[in-house]
């Protein structure tokens, strides 16, 4: 009898055992490299996110003290001055501040007070940001483009009028120059704005229905510094030309990196946005900050760390910023960011500890090692730590001066 082609029932079951290990093979296969591929690319992700959160914040403290240090050399009473600054067009006083900073800096900054901000090239805020565990880092400086010397103002002026030895610095047509007004022993200092075509040989005109205009305030006058020989006008940079850095970085409860701009260029110069805060990088889950001291003996050597919230020796920001002294030791800053990828990873757990300025200690030997604690779900993202130290160059100059 002719057997009939086809498969048997036992060799359909092989057949169909061989083909679900081969399915299970290349499933598991998939899975692997999906979550591989998720893994890589969340990490990737983390470390660009780190990357341009490190590139940012180096640039800007790079440049901290720029056009400041000239002030603080001839003794013109810049650092540690209550900054006064007001929008003309509006008449809104602006620093100091009558209401909040924005978020992130809503809340923990200078424990909520709206008043106390004085000029400085750097200041940290421990625990400053409205995320809790993050710092806050307040960053001040100009263009120190060439001739951007403080100057004396030589014989008495006015609130429109300020007589001068030279204007060299001063020489943009359109306006929107800015100088700083100060005096050595004067409490509070002004931001005031050149009028356009108000240059000339040895005299600025103030810019009476310019941006920025202040006359009177609780610190000080524009009529008491004009009058006033003894008053320095420090040229610190172009609002329309973006040269102009004060501003202030911290983290959101909602773990993004923002800056925010105390002089409000971008809504009062250039009409657009608010008077809010701008994201740099998301994912970054705390930020920290400890100065680089040196010496009063050996003002350009750097000497040790110290730690911005040590109330002790006077390294908070209150004390800080209340002392130029202590300033011009501030000679270089390390930061540490932390950034978390985005991809959750059931099957992976990170260590339960993050450890940042791992084996750094003040001059008093006190250890400045910061521990960050995970659990629960935290355990299941992965995370990058950028730390790096900036040398001030700027406070370096003024130090070797």
């Amino acid at each position: 009898m002719k057997r009939q082609s086809g498969m048997t029932l036992i060799e359909l079951l092989v057949a169909m055992v061989i083909g679900l290990g081969v399915t299970l093979a290349v499933s598991s296969l998939l899975v692997v490299g999906e979550n591989h591929k998720r893994t890589t690319t969340s990490t990737n992700d983390a470390d660009q996110t780190g990357s341009y959160a490190f590139y940012s914040l180096n640039r800007a403290l790079r440049g901290a003290g720029s056009s400041l240090v000239e002030g603080n050399f001839v003794n013109a009473g810049l650092f540690g001055c209550l900054l006064t600054a007001t929008n003309a067009a509006t008449g809104t006083q602006f620093l100091p501040r009558t209401t909040p900073f924005p978020a992130p800096f809503s809340t923990h900054f200078l424990a909520g007070a709206t008043s106390t901000l004085t000029v400085a090239p750097l200041l940290i805020a421990a625990g400053g940001s409205d995320n809790a565990n993050s710092d806050a880092i307040v960053l001040m400086s100009g263009s120190g483009t060439d001739g951007g010397v403080s100057r004396p103002i030589y014989s008495s002026g006015s609130t429109s009028s300020l007589p001068l030895q030279t204007t060299e610095g001063f020489n943009t047509p359109g306006g929107h120059d800015l100088v700083l007004l100060s005096q050595n022993g004067q409490p509070g200092c002004l931001l005031e704005e050149v009028q356009p075509g108000g240059v000339a040989a040895t005299t600025l005109a103030i810019g009476t229905t310019g941006t920025y205009y202040y006359t009177t305030g609780s610190a000080t006058t524009l009529s008491s510094l004009a009058g006033a020989t003894s008053t320095y006008v420090t040229p610190i940079g172009n609002s329309t030309a973006n040269n102009v850095q004060f501003e202030l970085f911290g983290v959101g409860t909602n773990d993004t990196l923002y800056s925010y701009d105390l002089l409000r260029n971008q809504q009062i110069v250039q009409g657009s946005g608010g008077d809010v805060s701008q994201a740099i990088a998301d994912n970054v889950i705390q930020m920290n900050a400890i100065y680089g001291v040196a010496m009063a003996s050996t003002p350009t050597i750097f000497h040790n760390w110290a730690n911005p919230a040590d109330v002790t020796d006077k390294y908070d920001i209150v004390h800080v910023m209340a002392s130029p002294t202590t300033m011009a030791t501030i000679i270089a800053v390390r930061v540490a960011i932390v950034v978390r990828g985005e991809y959750y990873d059931k099957n992976y757990t990170a260590p339960s500890t993050i450890t940042l300025f791992n084996g750094l200690v003040d001059g008093n030997g006190t250890s400045l090692t910061k521990t960050i604690t995970l659990s629960g779900t935290a355990l299941n993202y992965r995370y990058r730590v950028f730390e790096f130290t900036v040398p001030l160059r700027n406070m370096l100059v003024l130090a070797a001066a």
